[in-house]
């Protein structure tokens, strides 16, 4: 499916919910999918996100199929979005309005921002904002860990700030941060910028050296296992519930398989450890006795990111925030040539 068609399926669900449901007061499109042509193909392993802007608090809808097309459609308010200066500071929002990604919009609030990004998007003043919040979500995230929570809330909060290294030099390099490939794209800007050798450095802070692509393998066929059971057995609203379904399997299991034959196995793990670690976390709420049978697979994968105890994430988080000085300087001569065109 071509991307401009998927896309069309997501305006005609957003029209139909519109029409619906009054509260929502605007719609964008976010994600991977922000900024492809309309003819680029989808891959299968892939969804369309859409955001839908209430006055109150968001809530994830989740992923599901429209006219054949997988979504994922979650929410936010008007006060987490803010106004157009808020969203050029943000290297969360900013990049789904560089270009014209709104989809419903009756109080016109959301095309203002969307000027203002689009004519500012390269400004270096709100790059060195971008960027500066980057570090700024590493940093407190390292440095909040908790030694006594359960291993799967352990791995998440060590993982997620850990991998958001790779989001620097995208952010930097004006590329839209991305989740499941994100190792893979910091990859090839570090590499456009000349600076290519400093990648390694950069992945082995995710795997501290890595395994071959057969254990990678062996570890999504594990995953797949986990997941399917998690899946079947879920129940408690955790906010990424929706994420482990019948729905999102071709996301994690097939767009994984797809990194590995790609030869980017060590990129691919770490969105098998995050979703191995969100499966425990629904099987740990809703199936105990399940969760404890399939935790040494998620033990065996942890470990080959050589984070098996609570000191080495403590000492690997120690090691990445002492690094960022380093990379604060990779990243400014990115920016600068970046926005220099």
């Amino acid at each position: 499916m071509r991307v401009g068609d998927a896309r069309a399926a997501a305006v005609d669900w957003v029209w139909e919910q519109a029409r619906r449901d009054p509260g929502i007061e605007g719609a964008f499109f976010s994600g991977s999918t922000v900024g492809l042509p309309d003819h680029a193909v989808l891959p299968a392993s892939s969804d369309v996100d859409v955001l839908l802007v209430r006055d109150g608090p968001g809530v994830k809808l989740g992923k599901f199929r429209h006219r054949g097309v997988l979504l994922e459609v979650s929410g936010v308010s008007w006060a987490e979005l803010g106004g157009p200066r808020d969203v050029l500071g943000s290297w969360v929002f900013a990049p789904f309005f560089r270009t014209d990604t709104v989809i419903v919009d009756p109080t016109g609030r959301l095309a203002a921002v969307r000027e203002r990004v689009s004519a500012e998007w390269a400004d270096p003043v709100w790059v060195r904002r971008r960027v500066a919040g980057v570090r700024r979500r590493i940093e407190d995230g390292l440095r909040r860990l908790d030694a006594d929570a359960p291993l799967h809330d352990q791995v998440l909060a060590w993982l997620f700030p850990t991998s958001v290294l790779a989001v620097l030099p995208l952010v930097a390099g004006l590329w839209d941060p991305t989740v499941r490939r994100r190792y893979v794209r910091a990859r090839e800007v570090l590499t456009g910028y000349g600076f290519g050798d400093r990648y390694p450095e950069l992945l082995a802070s995710l795997d501290g050296g890595g395994v071959g692509p057969g254990r990678v393998r062996e570890h999504l066929a594990g995953l797949a296992v986990t997941f399917d059971e998690a899946a079947r057995v879920a129940r408690t609203p955790l906010p990424f519930r929706a994420d482990v379904s019948v729905a999102g399997r071709p996301v994690v299991v097939d767009g994984s398989a797809e990194l590995i034959g790609a030869g980017a196995h060590r990129e691919a793990m770490f969105w098998i450890v995050v979703t191995y670690a969100r499966c425990h976390a629904i099987l740990a709420a809703d199936a105990p006795d399940r969760a404890r049978v399939l935790r040494p697979a998620f033990e065996a994968a942890v470990a080959d990111l050589g984070v098996s105890s609570a000191a080495d994430r403590r000492r690997r988080a120690d090691a990445l925030v002492w690094s960022l000085p380093r990379w604060q300087a990779v990243v400014d001569a990115v920016a600068a040539r970046a926005v220099a065109g």
